[in-house]
């Protein structure tokens, strides 16, 4: 297929993107980010992927207790799949019993329900309870720990390895900010409800009342998790994040030097993040961008747009400075299965950042019959032949 050899320009929203005329405005000025005590860390947009602040991402460092981040995305999926229940009474093992550092403080041989578990994982950090979830999903931590290393490659997790449901301290068990990141934000987005359980601040459990290890739940009602850990090894660390307006925000801290300095990190990308970006949605999904013509198909035409939404985070203030062009292949033959790819839509920013997303069909168009395809190829050959503008 031949392809149009002019692109133009559109609207992406009459209210988002102005660029028809050119306005004056004063220059918009970031800082630079925040330099934190820490090994590694990093702050995303939740919605589009973007990295605001980064250092040392891609390092290995031990996770410790975000481990257990990994442990209930995976317990949360179990759920869904109706694999196992809230409501499961799971045994307590004399393994799980007998787990050191932080504890729930459940008892061998006694019966606790998955769902009291969870919030001991989730809420107390409690080793002996992410074994028992171990256990019960997988028969045992070994297992788990295979389920957990098949998860992270699902989704798209580069450098983690796991060895165990807890992060207790192996060489072999590491992970990087940015992987971190990755996890959090699938966590959010896959199982939303199951998420809810990391803002609860107290967990009670045999009358042992222990608070959410994250503080930041106390100090910014925008945060809503995610998980504290901390070994000799690993230093101080925190996931979090936050929703303000519309916009969630990740953080990861890896290797603080306190448990002050880690939510004091934590709060300094998180407010950065928020005073100096915006995020928004130029595009739902399956919307309609363009109408053309079908050639030697059941149908005229096909409505062309977008699998996905469009979301992009850019400095405050710059939202006129994105401008947009469609290039869509310049002759469109059935058959066609639906997502097939006809074309690209490019957003520029102030042309010094470029975001790509491929313009599908939205419906499949089977071939038309034998008349019906030999009247469009004679037209499309005496179209190609006088001139390419009209093929649309």
């Amino acid at each position: 297929m031949m392809r149009t050899h002019s692109s133009w320009y559109f609207h992406l929203t009459a209210a988002i993107l102005l660029y028809a005329s050119v306005t004056w405005a004063a220059p918009v000025i970031i800082p630079s980010p925040p330099e934190l005590a820490a090994s590694a860390y990093i702050l995303v947009d939740a919605a589009s992927g973007k990295v605001l602040v980064s250092h040392n991402v891609d390092q290995r460092l031990p996770p410790a207790s975000l481990t257990k981040i990994m442990t209930s995305y995976i317990a949360a999926g179990e759920i869904k799949r109706n694999v196992v229940s809230l409501d499961d009474p799971v045994e307590i093992s004399v393994k799980a019993w007998r787990m050191g550092g932080s504890k729930m403080y459940i008892r061998e041989g006694t019966k606790v329900s998955f769902q009291d578990l969870l919030r001991g994982v989730i809420v107390q950090s409690g080793n002996d309870a992410s074994v028992s979830v171990a256990e019960h999903i997988a028969g045992s931590e070994d297992a788990f720990a295979d389920v957990m290393n098949q998860q992270a490659t699902l989704i798209n997790m580069k450098d983690t390895h796991f060895v165990n449901a807890t992060g207790w301290p192996d060489e072999e068990h590491y992970t990087t900010t940015s992987d971190m990141a990755t996890l959090a934000v699938a966590l959010i987005r896959d199982y939303p409800d199951h998420y809810k359980m990391y803002a609860e601040k107290y967990f009670t459990y045999g009358n042992i009342r222990q608070p959410n290890r994250n503080s930041l739940l106390w100090r910014d009602n925008s945060v809503d998790g995610v998980k504290t850990g901390h070994t000799e090894a690993a230093g101080y660390c925190l996931v979090a994040s936050a929703k303000r307006d519309g916009m969630r925000l990740v953080s990861v801290i890896m290797g603080a030097r306190s448990e002050a300095s880690r939510a004091a990190a934590s709060q300094k990308l998180l407010t950065y993040g928020f005073r100096y970006f915006e995020t928004m949605q130029l595009y739902k999904a399956q919307e309609v961008l363009s109408t053309v013509r079908v050639w030697g198909g059941q149908e005229d035409t096909v409505r062309l747009g977008l699998l996905e939404a469009v979301v992009l985070t850019v400095p405050r203030g710059t939202r006129e400075d994105l401008t947009a062009s469609m290039d869509i292949n310049s002759v469109i033959e059935a058959p066609l299965k639906i997502g097939q790819t006809l074309g690209k839509l490019t957003i520029t920013q102030a042309d010094t950042e470029t975001f790509e997303v491929p313009i599908v069909a939205l419906r499949s168009v089977a071939e038309s019959g034998f008349f019906g395809g030999l009247w469009d190829a004679i037209h499309l050959f005496f179209l190609q032949l006088f001139g390419m503008d009209t093929l649309h």
